[in-house]
């Protein structure tokens, strides 16, 4: 007879439903638990959901339940310390430690960190006053890139194409509380110009690195890169401008220097590790941001890729051995495209009906994920900005593309905006 074990995913959003459904289709697994989940966690086989977030409430149910380990999704878990509070308890976790999590909760402390490990990243200036940031812009020209420190949800961040608009920025922050605490202080950094990539490994605490495949992420919110920053509004994998000899220049030059850096001031780093990556036309590679989970909506076509048991791809990670596994991937092109609700990314419009869901199931090689929905009797609803990403693999980009949009316009809900262009710069 074999072993089936129990594991718990924490988190509500696309990325948690991709990795909960993958994670359910092990034979390994009896049953995912996902914390809090969303509407489509709720309607998978050998997947529930659990309407709590708080931390010893989570670390009682992993004991009372058996769970084998439990999967951190997002960042502010990680950034309050859930991986150290587990560890505590004796409890299996995947995911760095709330010391290791300052590269993505404080972008003052990962730039430092950069600077001072010689991971290449944009020139920059630190400000905790509104006056001084406005002094240093006005010596400055744009477009500039502005970011606030702390967590804000993929939104802290602006590429302002005029100083007009960095001024503004600046005194939303520091004058308007725009973004709470995580705006108590800035970072203002040069404006790096080139393609960008999604670089994702596994790190266990040994220092094994397995990557995961590569992919490109869609921040603004309307066609042609225009629009707000948001949390990302698609993605693809794998990302062609991400050749070998790219990749093995990222593991050296950023990933590496990272766990070294990390080592020397006497913490393993453990988990996913994400560099977000600028490459510029002469292949030069600087490291725009580190994220210490799988990206959202990376983690969707990326996830829709994978091959292997990815119940033992964790295992191995939190047990060390990631230098004895392999991430075996589909020989196909990925394209997650993300479907908002009406207002998003400041305002989003809740509490309406989604449709069409039923006519994607039949489709092959396409695949919904929810995040920001809920299932109330047998309607889901939307809940949240983010409401969906719908994933479309073919061996050809260009009709991965055209079988992703194609099953899109099965889905309604009231205010429903999407880009039409993910994939565009390897689409030619």
């Amino acid at each position: 007879m074999t072993t089936t074990y129990n594991v718990l995913v924490i988190g509500s959003g696309g990325r948690e439903h991709a990795l909960a459904w993958k994670l359910a289709k092990s034979p390994k697994v009896d049953h995912v638990y996902v914390a809090p989940g969303n509407g489509g966690t709720a309607s998978e086989n050998k997947i529930s959901n659990l309407a709590i977030t708080d931390i010893p409430q989570l670390i009682q149910f992993a004991k009372d339940n058996e769970i084998t380990f439990t999967l951190v999704g997002p960042e502010a878990p990680l950034a309050n310390g859930i991986v150290d509070e587990f560890r505590n308890h004796g409890l299996k976790i995947w995911g760095p430690t709330k010391f290791c999590a300052q590269l993505e909760s404080s972008k003052v402390f990962a730039k430092e960190f950069m600077l001072k490990y010689n991971i290449p990243t944009a020139k920059y200036a630190v400000f905790d006053n509104g006056q001084e940031a406005l002094e240093y812009l006005a010596s400055q020209s744009a477009p500039i890139v502005i970011k606030a420190d702390g967590l804000a949800a993929g939104k802290g961040v602006l590429v302002a194409g005029t100083m007009t608009d960095a001024v503004d920025f600046i005194d939303d922050i520091f004058n308007h509380n725009k973004f709470g605490g995580a705006g108590s202080k800035v970072v203002i950094e040069e404006f790096l110009d080139g393609e960008e990539a999604s670089f994702i490994v596994m790190i266990d605490a040994n220092g094994n690195i397995l990557p995961m495949a590569s992919s490109q992420d869609h921040k603004r919110l309307l066609n042609n890169d225009m629009g707000p920053n948001t949390g990302g509004m698609g993605a693809y994998s794998p990302a062609p401008i991400v050749t070998e000899v790219i990749h093995q220049r990222v593991i050296k030059e950023i990933i590496q220097p990272v766990i070294d850096g990390m080592r020397s001031v006497g913490h393993n780093y453990s988990g996913f590790l994400y560099a977000g990556l600028m490459i510029d036309k002469n292949n030069k590679i600087k490291t725009l941001e580190f994220n210490c989970r799988f990206g959202d909506p990376e983690t969707q076509p990326i996830i829709s890729r994978l091959e292997n048991d990815l119940f033992e791809l964790i295992e191995a990670g939190i047990n060390g051995n990631l230098d004895k596994v392999t991430a075996k991937w589909a020989d196909q092109f990925a394209i997650g495209v993300v479907l908002a609700a009406e207002g998003y990314p400041d305002a989003p419009r809740k509490n309406d009906i989604i449709s069409g869901l039923g006519k994607i199931k039949s489709m092959q090689d396409i695949y919904v994920f929810h995040a920001g929905t809920k299932k109330n009797s047998n309607e889901v609803y939307t809940d949240g900005g983010r409401v969906l990403c719908v994933v479309g693999l073919d061996k050809d980009l260009k009709l991965a593309q055209e079988k992703v949009y194609a099953a899109i316009k099965e889905i309604t809900f009231k205010g429903m905006q999407y880009r039409t262009d993910i994939g565009h710069t390897a689409v030619l």
